[in-house]
């Protein structure tokens, strides 16, 4: 157990390719953490999707022991974030794990939309920030300017900056230094009762569930009768240790420390994120404040290309499922797709992740429909319903009003894109509510807005609007009542449920063109004409066709009279009706992936 005026707790944030990963790949190799036989780029991003993307999906932590040249001896506890707004309650749970941060900045980018959400949640924790310029040994690097860009637009002070080279190593140790000297140590009494927070967790199928916790009071010790203060099941500890980047056992930990317990949890929500740790015996009152359970924002259905493969499917969901307290799924039936499953998801980031895992680690074949938010819908009868799937919602005749979830939004960005974004979230039916400078270049824009309009496409929009600049936070609020009707998709006649969205009257029109055109361009010709609709109850709104192939049937005759011609041209005529009638359209897996992706105009 360290004493804890000798230890830091410290994360580091930064926007994607600014160089965090590097850095922590720097500080555990000077601190003698990985030697060069297991020296990789990215140590700590142990998934192939963090890799290759370049993003951090699930947060990691790692104890380092550190020895300064004076005979100090620290314990350093780097607690690594994830980036993405959709995962903005896993990163404020981290930071509250934290006394400080490494706030990383490219020397030739300079400040950029991720590091701002974060670094304002680092801000709202308290937590002491230590600007760092990355990159500062490229021949385009501007040092001067991007501090100056960070004195301005977050507000730190950027006078002595450090200035780094993760690559290469430059000045990585003034890194640890300051990480000693400027952030402050832990504040907990070891004496009191105990409080742990919870900032993640997972399954492992040898352990059960692995828990990450930082003690704010209190000691923990393997063989401690522990209780889960939110469902106040109890639990005893089986194992007890820290990531040094392996795992290593550990007897007793005390305030201030970070680690990972196991205690033969058998579900991810036996241990939520944020929940607090307590013993069974001698509990706290209070707990760590600012815990909430993670909700699914958004639902879509994920369906097997093959029905045969339903079975490998619902095994694969549920391994993952294990892995992702966030994600949840249930059973559901479509008339186009068959059997599959609705999924709930945190934004739209959470849905391609999920996908691509299913894919890389199941190997599963999958169909996903157009993502939708939960509505709440007042019936006839004096009920209330929750639709979270649009082919769900009842006949218009029985509803007497549709409220959808509303959210407020803040985007901070650059005076000079400020037209641009009050542009785009009026488009979106956004209220505007406050515009702050709160630097001379930088503003900060409140809106609400439905949040069907910011997890379609919105992201994307804004981001090439600004050119990368904007940064984006938003929580849910209420829900509003609006004019809200279901758009259904008709192909040759038949309604295709996994193609049906919930939209504003306003858009209704514009959307429903939208979606039948790109339908037209994903569905390929057949041998007979296909129509494609887009209708509101029974009303069509707009159309698309693809005319059929043409097989030339009068090819082999060689002269002779037309009528032989005619007759040949007539009876090609009636089997066409009689396909047009009977044939099923083929829709590929690309028609239902071009719905989810944004406009194009």
């Amino acid at each position: 157990m360290s004493k804890t005026e000798n230890i830091r707790n410290f994360s580091i944030i930064a926007h994607i390719d600014h160089g965090k990963s590097t850095l922590a790949d720097r500080i555990l190799e000077m601190t003698g953490m990985i030697t060069d036989r297991a020296k990789k780029d990215q140590y700590l991003d142990k998934m192939d999707l963090e890799r290759e993307r370049g993003i951090t999906i699930k947060a990691q932590t790692v104890r380092i022991p550190y020895t300064t040249p004076d005979g100090q001896k620290y314990i350093l506890n780097l607690i690594d974030t994830p980036g993405h707004v959709d995962f903005s309650y896993e990163v404020s749970r981290s930071l509250s794990a934290c006394e400080g941060a490494l706030l990383v900045v490219d020397a030739t980018q300079g400040v950029e939309a991720q590091t701002l959400a974060n670094v304002y949640l680092a801000l709202d924790n308290d937590l002491e920030v230590i600007p760092v310029l990355n990159k500062i040994d490229l021949p385009s690097a501007e040092p001067e300017r991007i501090a100056r860009e960070i004195e301005d637009i977050i507000g730190l002070d950027c006078s002595n900056p450090l200035m780094v080279s993760a690559k290469s190593g430059l000045n990585v140790q003034r890194v640890i230094d300051a990480v000693i000297e400027l952030l402050p140590p832990p504040k907990g009494d070891p004496d009191a009762r105990l409080k742990a927070l919870i900032f993640d967790s997972w399954y492992d199928s040898y352990q059960g569930v692995v828990v990450l916790f930082r003690i704010i009071d209190g000691t923990i010790k393997k063989g401690d009768a522990i209780r889960i203060f939110s469902s106040g099941k109890r639990f005893e500890v089986t194992r007890l240790g820290a990531f040094m980047p392996e795992a290593v056992d550990i007897k007793t930990m005390g305030a201030g420390e970070v680690g990972f317990l196991c205690a033969s949890m058998k579900e991810l929500g036996d241990a939520p994120v944020g929940d607090t740790i307590t013993l069974a015996d001698n509990p706290v009152d209070e707990p760590y404040p600012g815990f909430k359970p993670v909700k699914a924002m958004v639902f879509s259905g994920l369906y097997p290309i093959e029905p045969s493969e339903y079975e490998t499917l619902k095994n694969a969901l549920e391994k993952l499922q294990l892995n992702d307290a966030a994600f949840s799924y249930e059973p559901e039936t479509s008339q186009a797709l068959g059997f599959g499953f609705r999924c709930g998801f945190l934004g739209l980031l959470h849905i391609e992740i999920i996908q691509e895992r299913l894919e890389r680690e199941f190997e599963a074949k999958l169909i996903t429909t157009a993502p939708s938010v939960i509505y709440q819908v007042d019936t006839v009868g004096g009920g209330t319903m929750t639709i979270d799937n649009p082919s769900k919602l009842p006949d218009p005749t029985k509803i007497v009003a549709i409220r959808e979830p509303f959210v407020r939004m803040e985007i901070h960005v650059p005076n000079e894109f400020v037209g641009s974004v009050l542009a785009l979230c009026e488009e979106k039916r956004g209220l505007q509510k406050n515009m702050a400078y709160i630097t001379t270049s930088r503003v900060v824009i409140t809106y609400e807005m439905p949040f069907a309009e910011v997890m379609y496409d919105f992201f994307d929009k804004l981001k090439s609007s600004t050119r990368g600049y904007a940064s984006l936070d938003y929580e849910l609020i209420d829900y509003r009542e609006a004019d809200l009707v279901r758009l259904d998709i008709l192909i040759n006649g038949d309604p295709v449920d996994a193609f049906s969205c919930i939209v504003h009257r306003e858009n209704s029109a514009r959307t429903g063109r939208s979606l039948a055109l790109k339908l037209k361009r994903s569905i390929p010709r057949q041998m007979f004409e296909v129509v494609i609709q887009a209708a509101i109850g029974n009303r069509i709104i707009a159309k698309e066709r693809n005319a059929p192939f043409r097989k030339d049937v009068t090819a082999k005759c060689y002269g002779g009279d037309i009528s032989r011609k005619r007759k040949l041209l007539e009876k090609q005529k009636e089997g066409k009706k009689r396909m047009r009638r009977m044939g099923n359209v083929e829709i590929p897996q690309e028609a239902f992936l071009s719905v989810l992706k944004a406009d194009e105009d």
